[in-house]
Formats: structure tokens, sequence, C-alpha cells
């Protein structure tokens, strides 16, 4: 019979291998982004306005071709034209899953136009909105079900406006109906919506936790005679990993806050190839060590890249002006928040079952190989457009 301490470490890498098996499965349909759309409602304050919400909903174009079919020539390519023609089936398609109301009478929503634009994860329709409810707007109950039936994992990402104040909020399926207090938009209400955000775009990143997870595995080993084997004490273990949470933290951080402030920027396109690429070395190095003992200098390095991807999400997310600085903390603060989970959940499994074969050449060998195989073609799609996994 199996002893206590063996079955512990069998418990743990039976852990381990579901939580790489279940990022390596999700990850080829949400290599970085998963399905968000982003709606603005801007509740009106003048005399003559009470009672109006102006707003814009961004929806992605792939998501709307999902649910009801915008490629009539079915080539794989979507034209300004083939959207224009289905028009009006996007806007009662939407209006059919957002439903607003004030005090408990209804606010009839009505499209005012449809347009274009570029996101960082491609091309969206623009919904103008218009609603009137009919009195003054104090608290507003807004019921979303855009994409839930055929997307569990599909977000609505909402950014109330009254006036000089904001406020936001993250509608999910669990989540679909909420109530949301329009005067109740204080600076650090704002702050704790964006450390939601963060926490949710960190989880969300398959691209950036198997960055991490990646330089993360050798830190339960050492290599010593062209092999791996287990570190003698767990504080070794946790230093190490210190070192490179610490180096990434910073390096994101960084380059995070540069690109939401419109100091630096990149192109979308250069950033996405670079954190893929950074994925595929990360996790080649634990095959075939390229950058031994200098895994939080890679970190750092990489770790900066990663921040322009932080910063397209927060982008798109709208910064409040009134709070900039703050929400600007709070997403960030999410972010090593969702990390912190990650790694606190990571750690303890890999030191248990650093001494086994089925980590050093499962969890870390073969786990490896399919990362840098799976980097590999999300680095062939982000720089040449093409479409490789489903």
């Amino acid at each position: 019979m199996r002893s206590r301490a063996q079955r512990s470490v069998h418990t743990c890498l039976q852990g381990l291998c579901l939580l790489a098996a279940a990022l390596l499965l999700a990850a080829p349909a949400q290599a970085h982004k998963s399905s968000d759309s982003y709606l603005t409602l801007d509740v009106r304050q003048g005399q003559a306005q009470q009672g109006r919400i102006d707003g814009q909903w961004d929806i992605a174009l792939r998501d709307l071709d999902m649910a009801i079919g915008l490629d009539q020539d079915g080539n794989g390519e979507l034209t300004w034209n083939e959207v224009k023609a289905r028009h009006e089936a996007i806007a009662a398609y939407a209006l059919a899953r957002l439903k607003l109301a004030n005090g408990g009478a209804a606010c009839p929503l009505r499209v005012t136009e449809q347009l274009l634009d570029d996101h960082s994860d491609g091309a969206y329709a623009v919904l103008r909105l218009r609603a009137d409810c009919g009195a003054p707007v104090t608290t507003l109950d807004v019921d979303y079900r855009l994409l839930f039936d055929i997307d569990p994992q599909h977000k609505g990402l909402l950014q109330l406006r009254h006036g000089a104040q904001a406020s936001t909020a993250i509608f999910a399926p669990d989540s679909a109906h909420q109530s949301l207090r329009v005067a109740d938009a204080s600076a650090w209400r704002q702050f704790g919506d964006y450390v939601r955000h963060g926490v949710w775009h960190i989880w969300i990143g398959f691209d950036h936790i198997l960055f991490l997870l990646s330089l993360l595995l050798p830190a339960v080993l050492v290599y010593r005679d062209r092999r791996w084997e287990g570190r003698s004490t767990f504080r070794a273990a946790a230093l190490d990993v210190l070192k490179i949470v610490t180096a990434f933290t910073l390096a994101h951080s960084i380059t995070l806050t540069l690109a939401a402030l419109g100091v630096v920027a990149l192109p979308s396109r250069v950033v996405e190839s670079a954190i893929a690429a950074s994925v595929a070395l990360a996790a080649l190095n634990n095959v075939w060590p390229l950058f031994h003992g200098r895994r939080a200098l890679v970190a750092f390095a990489f770790g900066l890249i990663h921040g322009f991807g932080f910063a397209s999400v927060l982008l798109d997310l709208g910064l409040p002006r009134s709070a900039l600085l703050l929400s600007l903390v709070g997403f960030n603060v999410g972010v090593e928040l969702g990390q912190l989970a990650i790694v606190l959940l990571f750690l303890p499994l890999a030191f248990l079952a650093r001494n086994t074969v089925l980590y050093r050449r499962g969890v870390l060998g073969a786990g490896s190989c399919l990362i840098v195989l799976l980097a590999l073609a999300w680095l062939v799609e982000r720089s040449l457009d093409v479409k490789l996994l489903a």
C-alpha cells in the first residue's frame, strides 16, 4: 500500500496536470483576450435632458458572426458591405439582449448609428445608443444577456458615466442583472472596480499565464550535470519564485503605466507577436536551457513587452478622467493579485512533486514542449495574421 506521503505527492501531480491541461485546452481559443464587449452609458444631467441616456456598445465582429452570421460568401473575411447588409439584424440581436430600467420603469433603447472600429484584438461593430427613462436616473437597472447562450466565457464591460463621475461593472452569466447607483461613483469605488478588472484579465490572459508558469516550473528544481534535480528546501524555491515574480511585476508595471498614459505606444501586432515569442522561449528554456540562472532577468526583459499587452486591455476598457491615476493603480493591483493567486496555487503543489519523474519529464518536459508548440502557433497567427487554432 502507498504511504500517506506518496498519496499526497500523487494528488499534487494530479492537480498540476489538471491545471496544465485546463490552460492548454483553453488557450488556443483565447490566446490573449477572451470574448468581451465594451458598453458605455452616459446619464445626462441637464434640465432638458434628464432621464436621457446616450451610449456606445462595441461588439466584436467575430462574435456577431458566430451569433447571427455576417460572412455571406463564406470566405472567412468580413467586408464593410457584408456588415452593412446585416445592420438591422445586428441592432435587433443586440437590443434583445440589453435592457435598462429606472425605478422599475423600462428605459426603451434604440440604435441611432452603426460604425466600425479597430480594437487591439480585431474589428468591432460600434452601436450608438439612446434611451429615454422619462425621469431623473438615480439607480439604473441593467440586464445584460449578450452571447451568454453560446459563449459562457463572454463578459460585458460597462462604464457608467454621470457628468465627471464614472463607475464600472462586469457582466457575466452569474451577474447578468445589476443595479448601479448613478451618484455612487467615488474614486475609491472606481479603484475597487479596476482591481476586479485587473484580476479577471490576468486570469484570462493565457499567454501571460503560460509565460509566467514556464519561468516558475524550474523554480523547485536545480539544473546540475545536465539534468534537473529537486531543490532541497521550500525556502530556496520560494526565493527563486519571488525574484521572477518581482522582476515580471516591476517590468510590466512600467510599460503598462507608460502605455496607458499615452507616453509610449507600440503596434498591437508587434506586441502580441513578441508576447507569443516570449512564451516560446521561456518554455524552450525548460527543455534546452538557454539562460540558466538568469530567468529573473528574462522575466524583466519580456515583462516590459507584456505590460503593453495589459495596457491594450485597459485602454479598451477606458480610464475615467476623474480618477485616472487611481484607476490605473487599481488595475495594476488587480493584475498582481491575480498573479499571486496563481503562484500560491502552483508553488506548494510543484514543491511536493518536484522529485518525481512525472514532474520532471511530464509536467516540466512534455508540458513545456506543448507550450512551445502552442506559442509558435500564436506567433505565426499574430505575425502573419492567419488562423491556425480554433
